[in-house]
């Protein structure tokens, strides 16, 4: 039986289930926490849950919490465990969800079954999505509408930061990864072709239109022989893959970041693990993607799922394939270029936005390879 308790202007509602077979309830209110003159006020609600003893409350929490962990991050509440005792609170459309996925979690368990990971990512893709009042999934910093998303104004994790086009490029950049499946974006360093794909498959995951982000890169030398790097795989990869991880940092705490990785709600990958891969409900980013062979990017764009959207980014004059005419992206525009669904964008000098310097460098290798090509050296 529910017994509400008012303490510090919020409304608390314990739920205690007993017996065999009991089903978790869901409550459906609108409960309003009294904020201070000025503020506006928000609905919450918090929910007790009392949980089996044993293997079926490892079946619900998963090993070392990780069920609610991932719960927690994709729904936007907070959960608590203590003393067989779950509370679940947040704002009240997020915790119905979460409780619905928490009921299934133990339905599973009752009968034996319990679920594995994917299937909890899938249920929790699924209840975000009802249509029931809680449409969209609600992400870790409280939730947008996918309705909500623009071109216009990206909302991240970071309190209080948006992140808006600044170039008419870049408005077009963005409009085409919000209205197709699979985009293509070629220009110079610095016209945020990396950034603002990351910023814009962040917000979808924030907003819910996605429940993973995937981030992927080729693990090519730069023009340099690197030799034998110490550490393990991750390690030894780690340098191909920090720009990735910067822009992601710009918009999710440290911490945050760090849960993303361990729950597997975000992944930063080179371009050969992607290999044998399907990813539904994903946001997948190709960065570099001058320095894919034609192969390559045949096996990347294959790895399209069910409700997903890719991005490939690159700058075709710096490629680093020991034969630049093989390169996947050049190829991938030749051919695809009138396939429905594709968009291509191309930036150009008018849209970097680094540092002014940075512009007038660009120009001046521009106006150099240009020359070099008019009139080639004979030494």
């Amino acid at each position: 039986m529910a017994r509400p308790r008012w303490t510090g202007g919020r409304i608390h509602i314990t739920v205690s289930l007993y017996g065999r077979g009991t089903r978790v309830l869901r409550v459906r209110c609108r409960l309003t926490r009294v904020g201070d003159i000025g503020r506006s006020e928000t609905n919450r609600l918090e929910l007790s849950i009392s949980l089996p003893e044993g293997p079926q409350r490892l079946a619900v929490t998963g090993a070392q919490e990780r069920y609610l962990k991932i719960i927690r991050e994709s729904l936007g509440v907070t959960l608590s465990l203590r003393n067989g005792t779950l509370k679940v609170s947040g704002e009240d459309a997020a915790v119905g969800q979460a409780v619905n996925v928490i009921e299934q979690l133990q339905a599973a368990a009752r009968r034996g079954r319990p679920m594995q990971l994917q299937h909890v990512l899938d249920t929790i893709a699924n209840v975000s999505h009802d249509t029931n009042g809680t449409v969209g999934m609600q992400g870790a910093a409280g939730g947008v509408r996918p309705t909500q998303l623009t071109s216009a104004d990206l909302e991240v994790y970071v309190r209080g930061r948006r992140i808006h086009p600044k170039t008419e490029g870049q408005r077009e950049y963005l409009d085409a990864i919000l209205s197709h499946d699979l985009t293509f974006c070629t220009g110079p360093a610095g016209t945020g072709k990396t950034y603002l794909a990351v910023a814009a498959a962040v917000a979808m995951l924030r907003a819910g239109v996605v429940r993973k982000l995937v981030l992927v890169r080729p693990a090519v030398e730069a023009g340099e022989r690197l030799g034998f790097l110490p550490g393990d795989m991750q390690q030894k990869v780690n340098p191909y893959l920090r720009p990735l991880l910067d822009a992601l940092h710009d918009m999710m705490e440290f911490d945050q970041v760090q849960r993303f990785l361990a729950n597997d709600i975000v992944e930063v990958v080179p371009l050969a693990f992607m290999r044998g891969r399907t990813l539904n409900d994903a946001v997948i980013i190709l960065d570099e993607a001058q320095n894919t062979t034609r192969s390559q990017m045949l096996m990347f764009l294959t790895r399209l799922g069910h409700s997903g959207k890719m991005v490939v980014t690159g700058d075709t004059s710096q490629t680093d394939l020991d034969d630049p005419t093989q390169s996947g992206l050049i190829d991938a525009a030749r051919r695809l270029k009138r396939v429905k669904g594709i968009a291509f964008v191309t930036l150009s000098q008018v849209d970097i936005v680094r540092h002014n310097l940075v512009q007038r460098i660009v120009d001046a290798y521009g106006d150099n390879a240009q020359a070099s090509r008019t009139h080639p050296s004979h030494e």
